[in-house]
């Protein structure tokens, strides 16, 4: 634990005296990185937040408002219907993401707009039909469904 401040001696004295001591025992020598630029900094402009940006990507972490977070969430669940085993988990994917999309729609958040309407089950579906047809995939209508959209 480093040492507490002593009364009557200025905080920047101290922590000069701190600094000094420690180039005196050699802490400061051989430190990765030293004498090299910081990657990250060297060719983008500064910017104040660079600290929580590198901190973020570290993580994995993301933060985006919330219209762009349902459009990337949209995005993805198309990519996931087209991929889907099924007719009827290519509908529920798709009616959920219409779900949010129509909440967002009606209560819409501060940010950017939304800029996405519910998306036409019936034709997500006939493009997965379609899809399906095109790479030879048999079977076109599992778990009891019809070609003519009834459930």
């Amino acid at each position: 634990m480093t040492e507490r401040k002593p009364p009557g001696v200025s905080f920047e004295s101290w922590v000069d005296r701190q600094i000094h001591d420690a180039e005196a025992r050699g802490e400061f020598t051989e430190l990765p990185g030293a004498g090299k630029p910081l990657p990250e900094i060297t060719d983008t402009p500064y910017d104040e937040l660079w600290w929580i940006k590198r901190k973020m990507a570290r993580e994995g972490l993301s933060v985006l408002p919330p219209s762009l977070a349902l459009r990337k969430e949209a995005e993805d669940a198309l990519a996931a219907a087209s991929a889907a085993p099924s007719e009827r988990t290519v509908r529920r994917i798709v009616e959920d993401i219409n779900a949010k999309i129509r909440e967002m729609m009606f209560k819409p958040p501060p940010g950017p707009p939304l800029g996405l309407k519910p998306y036409d089950v019936e034709k997500i579906v006939r493009d997965w039909h379609a899809a399906r047809e095109a790479r030879g995939v048999g079977g076109g209508h599992p778990e009891g469904q019809t070609g003519n959209g009834a459930a």
